[in-house]
């Protein structure tokens, strides 16, 4: 299939200049992005008190009187997961305690990928074995580029086979890819391999997620259930900061795949800082006025 860049291009725009979420509607849009979010630290000084910080966030996104003065104390709201590096997997487990949130760890040589096959699946049952329920692998750049889409399933399939019992979330790193077509052809073929998800980058690449290269992913999604009958979750991760963006995601979700898709299992938003301006939104729904920093830590 070749897509039609300039179709995509223009319906990217209209999404970004005409379709927006207005008013008191946003507030249960923006609760709905943040238990989509999956909460995320990839630092090189990640450390322990680094991760009990952002465990403790993840249970607790938003302030409880925000919520209150929202109108929806009564919700139990946690977001989508919390994504970290193989090595720290066991300090979230610890961390995390008793709670559901997922544990989401980036695998297969994150970012590049530029390891052998071999240890890219030994980091992939690591992590399992260390506590991740999801896994986030990024797809061998180079099979795509060359178009080697035998060779890349392969790979994909032993990656998926290495998972085991955990949710596999297949990164394509778009901004590397170029041509809408090969991202396209990339998307169907981590489906084919049996990703439960695909996800748009690392958030280390020049280029991240943009309303482009998701409406193509995402109508990749829309063939291949109309095909299968399999729904494949998307995530798009990186340069995702404000809630105006994570609003326009959801709706492009909601146009593209319908409501189904508005959910923790098939929906993830991936961002680092985007918590704070989501919650300093709700913070002015409910007060009025924008809370100072001191007010609206982080992590």
């Amino acid at each position: 299939m070749a897509v039609n860049t300039g179709g995509v291009r223009r319906e990217a725009r209209t999404m970004m200049t005409r379709r927006s979420v207005r008013g008191d509607a946003q507030v249960p849009w923006l609760l709905r992005a943040v238990s989509c979010l999956d909460l995320t630290t990839l630092a090189g000084d990640d450390t322990p008190g680094t991760i009990a910080r952002l465990c403790a966030k993840a249970k607790e996104p938003i302030r409880k009187d925000i919520l209150k003065a929202l109108g929806f104390e009564d919700l139990k709201i946690q977001v989508g997961a919390v994504c970290v590096y193989p090595d720290r997997v066991s300090d979230c487990k610890h961390f995390i305690g008793d709670s559901a949130i997922p544990i989401a760890a980036v695998a297969t040589g994150f970012p590049a990928g530029q390891i052998k096959h071999e240890h890219k699946l030994e980091e992939i049952r690591q992590a399992v074995a260390d506590g991740a329920s999801e896994i986030d692998i990024v797809i061998p750049r180079k099979l795509a580029l060359a178009g080697e889409w035998d060779q890349l399933l392969r790979e994909l399939q032993d990656f998926r086979k290495a998972c085991g019992h955990a949710h596999m979330k297949t990164i394509l790193a778009t901004g590397e890819l170029g041509e809408l077509t090969r991202i396209y052809k990339a998307s169907m073929v981590c489906m084919e391999a049996g990703a439960d998800f695909i996800k748009t980058s690392t958030g280390k690449e020049k280029e991240n997620a943009n309303l482009e290269v998701s409406l193509v992913m995402c109508r990749a999604i829309r063939d291949h259930y109309q095909r299968s009958g399999i729904r494949v979750g998307f995530k798009p991760a990186g340069g995702i900061r404000t809630a105006k963006q994570a609003l326009q995601y959801l709706v492009l979700i909601k146009e593209t795949l319908g409501d189904e898709w508005l959910d923790p299992s098939l929906l993830r938003l991936g961002a680092s800082t985007l918590l704070t301006d989501i919650e300093r939104q709700l913070f002015h729904s409910a007060f009025g006025c924008y809370p100072s920093a001191c007010e609206m830590p982080m992590p």
